[in-house]
């Protein structure tokens, strides 16, 4: 079962892609799928819908021949994101491998569609990209005793491409916020794959070319905290809430370990990225 959103910018509907392609409007059970409809047993309500009949069969199925796919989740809550995650990746940019997750956060306005444009901000030199499996939270999650509970509270997996400007991120005074918030900086989708349809988030292989080539081609088991850690440790700074989004790190790969001359992100490049049972994306990249 994939849960996605078809429509224009800020018109999007909800659906429901079932295994044999047929896709469903969900708006008999919900406006949208935000994170108070997944707090709600919105996954269970689907599925019951589903086996009930109730959902009417949509005309246009979104699949990249008609509608615009949108990102997958309506408005965001906060995307938190772990830096350095995959032992390669932290190699091949010089970086200590890391004692404790290393975190900072995505305005929730850098979302956009898998397939819309990203935009290479002004004065940009070192865009780079970077495929992450992206973490959807179903419960809210807080003080969380063990490693074993915090998979409970995950409503589903996306795709997430974290894209990066390298120079704002390490030159321009030493924050990486300045790096990872540049509008367009977050496309997410296709779809959501609800937690249960997903057998285990560490057993994933994701990939991302660049112009065709290939550029990052990994697992998630090569990540240093696993998924199920990462939830507990953030529970313990902060309140993981229903709709929020956790990036999970992305594998080496990226331009920024590449040799001279690093091969960063220009306006009308092509992106695509890939992680296994959650889809596709691909972007064009426009100049802001």
């Amino acid at each position: 079962m994939q849960l996605l959103r078809l429509g224009a910018v800020g018109a999007e509907q909800p659906a429901v892609r079932t295994a044999d392609g047929t896709v469903f409007d969900l708006r008999p059970l919900t406006e949208d799928i935000t994170g108070a409809f997944l707090a709600d047993n919105g996954i269970a309500r689907v599925r019951a819908a589903l086996d009930a009949g109730d959902l009417p069969v949509l005309a246009d199925p979104g699949d990249g021949s008609g509608q615009r796919l949108g990102a997958p989740l309506a408005n965001p809550g906060k995307i938190v994101c772990i830096g350095l995650n995959y032992r390669d990746h932290a190699e091949e940019t010089g970086a200590d491998l890391p004692t404790e997750p290393v975190l900072f956060l995505k305005t929730p306005d850098t979302v956009v569609g898998p397939h819309d444009e990203v935009l290479v901000p002004r004065g940009s030199v070192k865009t780079d990209w970077e495929v992450e499996l992206g973490v959807v939270i179903g419960r809210t999650a807080r003080y969380l005793d063990s490693a074993e509970a915090a998979l409970d509270h995950v409503a589903g997996y996306v795709i997430c491409h974290d894209v990066s400007e390298r120079a704002f991120q390490a030159e321009r005074g030493g924050t990486w916020d300045k790096g990872k918030n540049c509008e367009t900086f977050n496309p997410m989708g296709p779809y959501l794959v609800p937690a249960e349809d997903v057998a285990d988030p560490q057993r994933l292989g994701l990939r991302l070319w660049v112009n065709g080539e290939i550029r990052q081609n990994s697992s998630t088991a090569q990540m240093i905290f696993p998924v199920a850690e990462i939830i507990r440790y953030l529970s313990q700074f902060m309140v993981l809430r229903p709709g929020d989004v956790i990036n999970t790190g992305t594998p080496a790969g990226v331009a920024l370990g590449q040799p001279e001359p690093k091969p960063y992100l220009r306006a009308g490049d092509v992106v695509e990225l890939e992680i296994d049972g959650l889809g596709r994306q691909r972007q064009t990249f426009g100049q802001a």
